[in-house]
């Protein structure tokens, strides 16, 4: 189009605009690109004393340009660009000055994508028909043509007639290979011409395998009226799909052989699937546990009882909702407890193989009891299984959790073994599931592909059947997406199936001059009840010297992908989604010299794996704030996925002989997966690695799965003539944006919660530092949500969008949960992104209606981290207080800019509460690293300045037990975090970076309310490094009690009761305030936060003293 124009860009970023510019510095330079928030439009980009103006170039309906200038000037009216332009290079046009200086596109700093060996969507034979050759394929080659080249390649028909003459027949029927065999000699010319033609139905094939498949025509038309009588039969009364396949298959003679397989493949595991689905209910639990479900499950723990450790046995029953507890193997299990009466799970943070069981016994009364499990994986395979038993036994209509399994594997264009299950079962190594947990099926599955030789139809049955091997249960298909060899595919649960809503898929191609497919994105998003979700599959290009190619590969699929509520057009997918996952062969390198290479390899061998990430491309892009801004990774404890050689995972191939040359591809984790999710919601990661044992590629496969919450359709439980009412305000908004800039500025806001967005008045520009601008936006704005109960509020967020008025295009945008605002006005500070790139900063207060109500407690809650007990005992008269190990606290998602706030009646942290963009919620050996809305204790030890989060130390100040690599035995060393690396040894010497000087670790939020928990009595430093033989069962009740069988199996229809401190009516200043380590200069002086630059060192000096507690310490 304009692309030889010296002074047209493309659809280069606003902010790349500017900086070129800045770099021509002269008044009246000028450069032209595509508008970001109209297609079709451009934008005119002047430079005048230091600041850049913007003007939008519109085009009119008979597709006429005309620039919206000054008012006051005419309008005028042109037919091409490059006419417009010359112009305006007049004086008084109506610019702030005539253009004068074209700015000069910029060379790519690295040429594109060499053109590698890649693959090519499914290929078609080579064609040179043209009109006068199809009638007759096989005339002599010297006809007449001037493509000369042409003659020397084999016709179409030639092409299959030698592949015919190379495969084995002898197995084929006579009448069948003649009749393929004529198809190839005359028929497929006939079919190239028809395609010619316009026509592309292939008749001469359709009528070759209708030929082929007479029989199997006549057998699916015996075979079919047997099956619909027996699923007539299995379906209930009166049921509207009844009949209904028959009248599909057969009223149209006319459908293919594939359709009709296809469907009755369909039906018959329906019927299989109903078939089951009523056996299991007529033989219900007591003739046997289900094959398809979870099978009990038990635990060897040691418990302490007056200082003597004790073996017992935990046996959990899924599906019979109980948890027994054995003095043997094979004792009596008359001692148990339902689902009900089990309140909470709480992990120790200090030894990672304790947790507490806080169950309700007789009288509304609680108890502790504490158990050590064998390891880390055991605790978390018993609390992913209760997690599991308590979601089942809910009641709720709707889950408010779910378990999502998200995998990515560059198949390397060979088809996959026989067996993939260790792939979905998270088996391998790296955080990995325990066996335990091994039957527990996840309600999504999101699988990534890329270099994937088969077609879409056969890898979807190869995964739904080896998930029905795991599980035995048929997975529905809920989307997929192909872009050549680069697929993603999301399957689900059965029952969820009516749960999804709008699903949209898309791709982006950033091969060879963005245009080939060999590399690019495929993505998928859709809603699950409320809440939505993004999942973008890459795979980027390759090369260790390509990493620029590759971060501008990201940012182009970031802004191109279309995915998600078309409502949200002023942002991009980073924003659109509730969560949002990104996975694939990311091909980012370990960048050391080609000679480390052994080295490396013996580092990996030896699992010292944070030296080599260290010097991964993407931590440091990462750190650098180049590419996947905000994004959270979860800790890598498993080695290099590239490049094996195949059928091993012994020995790594990381060279290749070219004709240029030795090749080196140094092992690399090219293969990832990071997560980026709204503030203050729900998402943890359970496991994190990759296989051992599939070994086809020169990729291993890699998995990770995560526990995250949901929302549903809201049904408010008020009377709607009584419900609240009121808006949601925002004020006191003020924005530092990264721009030469001087137009004015506006905010948007977007939400779900809102009929439609809402704009604010313009804001009045301040002087800045040179580089930003500060905007001041005065008054407040109220937002009227469609529904004002607050227990549907604080489930929702506001999308924010900072833009320009003379161009409309975004300038930042961000997210503030509104549940920010539970208690009362609270100030927020969020950082500003666009296009991947950090923009800005917002800062302003939120106010919600007033009212009595509370959120609603969630499922995800049963769960917590908290310190260990051994600090003191409950108080023996309070029966319904559980214990302290169950701290306050509560951490808005680091994973989404860094939200923080200060309320009105908190200790004012001010933006000192703005998170580490790297700093990640995970926690090693740990599947909760809280993000859940509500309080949990938060493990400052955990915290790592690169989101890799680091190992916490025990009690004893070893660091926690370490899984073993089982490729390479087991660990001679301890492994530390990034941030405290031993200084590599001699053979391995090269320079170090340290990126993480000025890294903080998060601080995190206080909250107001618990459903959970309240202190009884206060830590002791003493009692702070007990060790284990002092751990007692803590029995926070007036007398100990021991459940008995009618006790322990109670299953009344009354709910447990709900912990003190959250009941309504009962003074909460009777108890005793707990001893909150957060703002407390306790801290380990290692993982202490650092005070940041600008803030105030007496910040915390109020908690800097003993909090007063209930009574005093002995």
């Amino acid at each position: 189009m304009f692309s030889h124009q010296p002074w047209y860009h493309g659809n280069i970023t606003r902010s790349t605009a500017e900086d070129l510019l800045s770099k021509a510095g002269k008044d009246g330079s000028f450069l032209l690109r595509d508008s970001e928030s109209i297609q079709g439009a451009y934008a005119l980009c002047v430079l005048y004393q230091n600041c850049v103006y913007t003007y939008r170039i519109l085009p009119n309906e008979d597709k006429k340009l005309s620039v919206q200038a000054s008012e006051g000037v005419p309008i005028r009216i042109f037919t091409l660009l490059p006419d417009l332009v010359e112009a305006y290079y007049k004086e008084n046009m109506g610019l702030v000055t005539h253009l004068q200086y074209a700015v000069q596109k910029e060379k790519e700093e690295e040429p594109e994508e060499e053109p590698e060996p890649f693959t090519l969507p499914p290929q078609l034979p080579p064609r040179n028909i043209s009109g006068n050759e199809s009638k007759d394929c096989h005339s002599d080659s010297s006809r007449g043509t001037d493509r000369g080249t042409e003659l020397a390649r084999p016709s179409i028909s030639d092409t299959y007639l030698q592949r015919w003459q190379q495969i084995d027949i002898s197995n084929l029927s006579e009448d069948h290979q003649k009749s393929i065999q004529e198809y190839f000699r005359t028929s497929v010319c006939l079919d190239a011409e028809q395609v010619q033609s316009g026509n592309p139905t292939l008749p001469h094939l359709k009528k070759l395998t209708q030929s082929i498949c007479k029989n199997l025509n006549s057998e699916i038309a015996r075979t079919l009226p047997s099956l619909e009588a027996l699923q007539k039969v299995l379906d209930p009364p009166l049921s509207p799909g009844a009949g209904r396949l028959r009248s599909q298959l057969s009223g149209d003679a006319n459908q293919s052989v594939a359709f009709k397989l296809e469907q009755l493949t369909k039906l018959i595991y329906a019927i299989e699937d109903k078939t089951k689905n009523a056996v299991f209910e007529f033989v219900g639990y007591d003739g046997g546990h289900r094959k398809s479900l979870i099978p009990p499950v038990m635990f060897e723990v040691k418990c302490d009882s007056l200082g003597i450790s004790n073996k017992m046995y935990l046996k959990v029953d899924v599906e019979g909702g109980k948890v027994y507890f054995k003095k043997s193997k094979d004792g009596p299990e008359d001692k148990y407890f339902v689902h009900n009466k089990i309140l909470q799970l709480v992990k120790s943070q200090k030894m990672h193989n304790r947790l507490a069981l806080v169950v309700e016994t007789e009288k509304e009364k609680t108890q502790r009891k504490d158990y050590v499990f064998d390891d880390t994986k055991k605790r978390e395979g018993f609390c992913q299984l209760l997690q599991q038993m308590k979601n089942k036994h809910s009641g709720k209509p709707e889950p408010d959790m779910i378990t999502i399994f998200v995998g990515t594997w560059n198949m390397g264009n060979a088809n996959p073994p026989q067996n993939i299950t260790s792939w979905l079962q998270s088996k391998g190594q790296g955080k990995t599931h325990d066996d335990t947990a091994n039957q527990i099926p996840h309600d999504i599955y999101v699988i990534g592909t890329q270099e994937d030789p088969m077609g879409e139809k056969d890898w979807i049955e190869t995964v739904r059947g080896a998930l029905r091997d795991i599980t035995n249960i048929s997975f529905k298909q809920i989307a997929t997406q192909t872009l050549w060899s680069i697929r993603i595919v999301v399957l689900a649960k059965p029952e969820h199936e009516n749960r999804f809503s709008h699903v949209f898929s898309d791709s982006v191609k950033t091969g060879i001059a963005n245009a080939l497919g060999n590399k690019g994105a495929v993505g998928v998003s859709f809603m699950f009840n409320r809440t939505s979700f993004g999942f973008v599959n890459s795979h980027l290009t390759s090369g260790s010297e390509k990493k620029l190619r590759r971060n501008q590969n990201y940012i182009s699929i970031l802004r191109f992908l279309n995915l998600g509520d078309k409502k949200l057009n002023p942002f991009d997918i980073t924003h659109r989604f509730t969560h949002l996952f990104w996975l694939g062969d990311l091909n980012y390198r370990v960048d050391l010299p080609s000679q480390e290479a052994e080295n490396i390899v013996m580092k990996i061998k030896q699992q010292q794996y944070q030296e080599l990430l260290a010097r991964d491309q993407l931590c440091i892009e990462r750190e650098e704030k180049k590419v996947f801004l905000e994004y959270v990774e979860e800790e890598i404890t498993f080695a290099p996925t590239y490049r094996f050689e195949r059928d091993t995972r012994e020995r790594y191939a990381y060279t290749k002989a070219k004709a240029t040359g030795t090749k080196y591809n140094l092992p690399s984790w090219c293969d990832r997966v990071l997560r980026k999710s709204y503030p203050m919601v729900h998402v943890v990661c359970n496991s994190y690695g990759c296989t051992n044992d599939i070994m086809t590629s020169d990729h291993s496969p890699v998995f990770a799965t995560f526990d995250v919450g949901v929302t549903s359709q809201f049904v408010s439980k008020n009377d709607l003539s009584t419900d609240a009412q009121g808006a949601i305000k925002i004020m006191n908004c003020v924005a530092i944006l990264f721009t030469k800039s001087k137009t004015r500025f506006f905010i948007e806001y977007h939400s779900s919660c809102l009929e439609k967005f809402v704009k604010s008045p313009e804001g009045e520009n301040q002087e800045n530092k040179e580089g930003s601008i500060k905007v001041r936006f005065g008054g407040q704005v109220e937002l009227t949500p469609i529904i004002a109960d607050p227990e549907y509020l604080l489930d929702q967020h506001i999308l924010i969008c900072v833009k320009s008025t003379d161009c409309d295009e975004s300038y930042g945008e961000g997210c503030v949960a509104l549940r920010l605002a539970e208690s009362s006005y609270t100030e927020f500070s969020i950082k500003l992104t666009h296009h991947g790139e950090h923009t800005g900063h917002l800062t302003g207060g939120i106010q919600l209606p007033k009212s009595e109500g509370k959120q609603a407690e969630k499922l995800y809650d049963f769960i917590k981290v908290g310190d260990d007990p051994g600090a003191g005992k409950g108080k023996s008269g309070d029966s319904t207080k559980i214990s302290s190990s169950v701290l306050a606290s509560d951490i808005s998602n680091p994973s989404y800019m860094g939200v923080g706030y200060k309320s009105n009646n908190q200790a004012d942290r001010g933006a000192s509460n703005i998170m580490s963009p790297r700093t990640g919620p995970s926690l090693k050996d740990m599947t909760h690293g809280n993000l859940s809305p509500k309080k949990s204790s938060y493990d400052h030890a955990t915290s790592s300045p690169t989101a890799k989060t680091t190992n916490p130390v025990s009690e004893d100040g070893k660091p926690p037990e370490m899984f073993d690599n089982p490729l390479y035995g087991s660990m001679s060393g301890s492994r530390v975090g990034k941030d405290h690396l031993s200084p590599p040894d001699p053979h391995f010497s090269f320079p170090k970076t340290d990126l993480d000087a000025d890294r903080q670790v998060p601080v995190p939020t206080p909250r107001n309310r618990s459903f959970t928990c309240s202190e009884t009595k206060p830590h002791s430093s003493s009692a702070i490094n007990t060790t284990s033989s002092g751990l007692q069962s803590q029995i926070i009740t007036k007398k100990p009690v021991v459940p008995s069988r009618s006790e322990g199996g109670m299953t009344g229809p009354n709910r447990p009761p709900i912990p003190v401190k959250s009941r309504s009516g009962q003074p909460q200043d009777l108890q005793p305030k707990p001893r909150d380590y957060r703002d407390s200069s306790e801290l380990p002086s290692k993982t202490r936060p650092q005070t940041r630059p600008g803030q105030p060192k007496d910040v915390h000096h109020e908690s800097s003293q003993p909090l007063k507690m209930g009574r005093p310490l002995k």
